[in-house]
């Protein structure tokens, strides 16, 4: 596996509306494995190909990180259902250093293509569809940075 470099905000990739992805093979899944091992080695939740510069619908997500068996790989993914709202805190891989408060739902469903080419359904909610909503976002060309609220420099304190 191989490290990716991360773009930042203020490159035109974070920008574009990704394409929706034709064929899922061999090449497609290292990418995705590369791209996890970028979050993982970045202490990131969750990474969208336009962050490593490909703008494809594809992005990877693991809010346990413990021993990494709780990826989801989502290839396509597309919001189907979403109820509730909630304000939390948000940073992002592309806009190092920088935190706001972000109103997302609080649960939603995603259609999306496994990377073995099954199509599937996922129930979410908490942390995991906050950061599937953030991942989406950057599909769709949007940076949390966009809709946030009460943006700072460092991490906030814990409450």
């Amino acid at each position: 596996m191989a490290l990716l470099e991360i773009k930042t905000a203020g490159d035109p990739v974070l920008k574009e509306i990704s394409k929706p992805v034709e064929k899922i093979d061999k090449r497609l899944r290292k990418l995705l494995d590369d791209m996890a091992e970028t979050m993982y080695a970045s202490e990131g939740i969750g990474i969208a190909a336009p962050q490593i510069g490909k703008s494809i619908r594809v992005c990877v997500v693991d809010v346990d990180r413990k021993d990494r068996n709780n990826r989801y790989d989502l290839i396509n993914p597309v919001i189907t259902f979403r109820e509730g709202s909630v304000v939390d805190n948000e940073g992002c891989l592309s806009c190092p250093d920088l935190f706001g408060d972000v109103e997302r739902a609080e649960k939603i469903h995603v259609e999306y293509t496994s990377r073995f080419g099954k199509k599937k359904t996922l129930e979410a909610e908490g942390l995991l569809a906050r950061c599937i909503q953030h991942e989406i976002d950057h599909l769709d060309g949007q940076l949390f940075i966009d809709i946030a609220k009460n943006i700072t420099k460092g991490r906030p304190e814990k409450k």
